[in-house]
């Protein structure tokens, strides 16, 4: 059956009669276009860095049953970690920094424009002068008088090199915002408000150039999960014209992100269809290693589904227990629920383990790891003689007498081995080796805090899975999206392509009371004898700093017994009165004082360092030179040198952080701070996952008024411009129509590709 989207490459026309009418509704792309606004706004706030075209797009997976593994090593998701690339030095070629000086640029944009652009920066910036966009922070004036400082009466609005660059510059920002395409209504309207005489010339200049991609998705698979118009009056019996055109959705994006959905899309089709073909039904996905009968619980082999259904039954929870068995049946599954409903993948990792698979769970921040470790060790019982690395285990080997599979650890020296971060497992740092083909040895994954996948990520994770291998994507869909462009747990979930188990667990306390109204669009007054939560209301942004200060430093440890490093303070954007940089600056001259010899750090400052989009990591400084800055990660001890020229990009005082930041973590104690000239950032999202940072106290500096219950009860993120829910639909119609067909051909039995693959 032929595919329901076609990609147009590079060359291919747009319809002529303009570009607004492409588009299904040009309601929706004026819509789209504010959110673009909008994103550019949050770079020129600082909220996050921009990302470059000119990086090494992700490899674009074949077609076929078995797509080509990417090589060990750094992966384009997420950028590298401690000792990578985002940490080393930059090199800037004499040649970059003439050509900067010489069109006014100023000397800190060498190493940006260097690593955006590459070894080639300077003779692309001679040639064309707008590739200065591509630089994070650069704006479209700032370009605009580069260009005309180096190509004098030469340059105008009207320039096609600005056109384009442009475009680019544009698709970025929105990818800032989380969208992966645009509507081409949005991006001609984005181009006219900076002057671009004939942005819809220019759009199709861009196409034609083969900066940008078109992409055409039927419209067949409704949001409602029904059929077009016109294949549904087929299905009724009537004639109608087989010539009539579908209905499509033109968007356009560039090939990094764009693509990287269609991968992903591909990738989950392998993934759900390789389980369906598998024989055996629930019993099927036995694990590729030689593991022999009867080695499962109960005497039952691996995989099959008398050991599905021991593990289920002998789950801590019937949430635990119905995530099992529907792992057991299918190759992915979604699961959602709360910060304690992490116990439930934490015990099928477990019960996997135990079962003889290999299974590995992936957290998104190292304190979601320790705290998903924690968990996993429980369930595999941490007491003597269980091994937690007591006398009584001194004389057991690996997978002795436990279940899991030789050569593994059990207890918490196993839970430590299989939970992983998202990072270090596609950078080879942590997590199983892979096979001759690129793939990981394994049977079962399960990714925790999903919803912090972007598209990029998530394709790289699914291009890594074996044949036959299940996949499990965990979270909470109500706290904040990716850092990068894509909405990946969410479209996964409205698809319906595969079951989702939701968690019955509730967060405990009245801290985890509060922020489940929250979820709902409530924001109720709970009981709090033990001042878990408590409300402190000011009047303006210098008395939120000061109550802010007087928090952290003196009543939450004086009355709760919680030190101050063990308190994070969270407030809503970096700059403002009562933003990051001020917090932090009061925070440190009542907490660690001292004269920031090291570029504003000194020694024991703690610090939040950030060497991709989306990755934060809270740090101590230990010590800074002419090399750069020397940090100490908090919970591991791992060291890490930030070279000098990346440490303004990189790292920030850490004891106020943003709720972007602070996603996938958590502490002891919270103290969230809601200026009253920040009120424009509050989301339903946004108090969610700020509110539910603190495990046993909350404080809210409350200088919002109204805002706050407004923010909760009705305004929620943006939505973001996405094909993967589109593309997983029209997969999943596919499938459905070609095991409908009579001349479709018997699956194999090998654990091959599924459909769509």
């Amino acid at each position: 059956m032929p595919s329901a989207r076609r990609r147009v490459g590079a060359g291919a026309p747009l319809p002529r009669p303009g570009l607004e009418r492409a588009v299904t509704d040009a309601k929706t792309g004026d819509a789209k276009a504010a959110e673009l606004l909008a994103a550019v706004r949050a770079v020129e706030s600082g909220e996050r860095s921009a990302a470059s075209f000119f990086a090494e797009p992700a490899p674009q997976a074949a077609p076929g049953p078995r797509p080509p593994r990417p090589a060990p090593g750094p992966s384009p998701a997420g950028g590298p970690g401690a000792g990578g690339r985002a940490s080393g030095p930059v090199t800037v070629p004499e040649e970059l920094r003439a050509v900067l000086a010489e069109g006014g640029a100023p000397e800190g944009l060498a190493a940006p424009a260097a690593e955006a652009l590459g070894e080639s920066a300077a003779e692309l910036l001679r040639a064309d002068p707008w590739q200065l966009l591509a630089a994070p922070g650069v704006r479209p004036e700032q370009a605009d008088g580069f260009a005309r400082a180096l190509l004098g009466g030469e340059c105008g609005p009207e320039d096609e090199r600005r056109a384009q660059a442009l475009v680019v510059w544009l698709l970025e920002r929105a990818a800032l915002a989380g969208h992966t395409a645009l509507e081409p209504a949005a991006l001609a309207k984005g181009l006219s408000q900076h002057g671009v005489p004939e942005p819809d010339e220019a759009v199709r200049a861009a196409v034609d150039s083969g900066a940008v991609l078109v992409f055409e998705d039927s419209l067949d698979a409704m949001p409602g999960g029904g059929t077009a118009p016109a294949e549904a009056a087929g299905a009724g019996g009537d004639s109608g014209d087989e010539g009539a055109e579908r209905p499509v959705e033109l968007l356009l994006g560039l090939d990094r992100y764009a693509l990287a959905e269609e991968s992903l899309a591909d990738g989950l089709a392998r993934v759900i269809g390789a389980q369906q073909q598998t024989p055996g039904g629930a019993g099927g996905g036995e694990p590729a290693g030689d593991e022999p009968p009867g080695d499962g619980p109960s005497g039952a082999r691996p995989g099959s589904p008398e050991a599905w259904e021991a593990a289920a039954a002998s789950a801590p929870s019937p949430s635990a227990a119905e995530l099992i068995r529907a792992v057991a049946g299918h190759g992915l599954t979604v699961h959602t629920g709360g910060d304690a409903a992490r116990a439930e993948p934490a015990a099928l990792l477990a019960a996997a383990r135990h079962a003889g698979l290999r299974a590995y769970a992936a957290a998104h921040s190292l304190d979601g790891r320790a705290r998903l470790a924690g968990l996993v060790a429980a369930c595999e019982g941490g007491g003597p003689g269980d091994g937690d690395g007591g006398p009584e285990d001194a004389d057991r080997g690996p997978g002795d007498g436990d279940g899991t599979p030789d050569g593994e650890l059990s207890g918490a020296e196993g839970a430590a081995s299989c939970v992983v971060t998202v990072a270090g497992l596609l950078e080879g740092r942590e997590g199983p080796a892979r096979d001759e083909d690129g793939a990981w040895s394994l049977d079962l994954l399960i990714v925790c805090d999903a919803p912090q996948l972007d598209a990029e990520t998530a394709a790289a994770l699914v291009e890594s899975l074996p044949d036959g291998a299940r996949l499990v994507l965990s979270g909470d869909p109500h706290v904040l999206g990716s850092a990068g462009p894509g909405q990946v747990f969410a479209d996964v979930l409205s698809s319906g392509a595969c079951p989702r188990v939701a968690s019955r667990t509730p967060d405990p306390g009245p801290v985890g009371e509060l922020v489940s109204g929250i979820g709902i669009g409530e924001l109720t007054q709970v009981e709090a004898p033990g001042k878990e939560v408590v409300i402190v209301p000011v009047r303006d942004a210098p008395e939120a700093v000061h109550r802010t200060v007087q928090l952290v430093a003196d009543s939450v440890p004086r009355a709760l017994g919680v030190p101050a490093d063990d308190t994070q303070v969270i407030t809503p954007g970096h700059g403002g009165a009562a933003g990051t940089r001020a917090l932090n600056a009061a925070l440190k001259e009542r907490l660690h004082p001292g004269p920031g010899r090291f570029g504003g750090f000194d020694p024991g400052d703690r610090v939040v360092h950030t060497p991709a989009p989306g990755r934060t990591a809270p740090a101590t400084v230990v010590s800074g030179d002419d090399e750069g800055l020397r940090l100490e990660y908090t919970g591991t001890g791992e060291s890490v040198l930030v070279a000098r020229e990346r440490v303004a990009g990189t790292v920030r005082h850490g004891w106020a952080v943003t709720a972007h930041q602070a996603v996938g973590m958590r502490w002891p104690a919270a103290v969230v701070v809601l200026p009253g000239d920040a009120t424009g950032a509050l989301t339903r999202e946004w108090v969610y996952t700020a509110f539910g940072r603190g495990e046993r106290h909350l404080s809210v500096v409350h200088g919002a008024e109204d805002a706050l219950p407004r923010a909760v009860a009705s305004v929620t993120a943006p939505d973001r411009t996405t094909r993967l829910r589109k593309l997983l639909k029209q997969s999943a119609q596919q499938a459905a129509a070609a095991a409908a067909s009579p001349e479709a051909p018997a699956p194999e039995g090998d654990g091959g590709a599924g459909p769509g693959a």
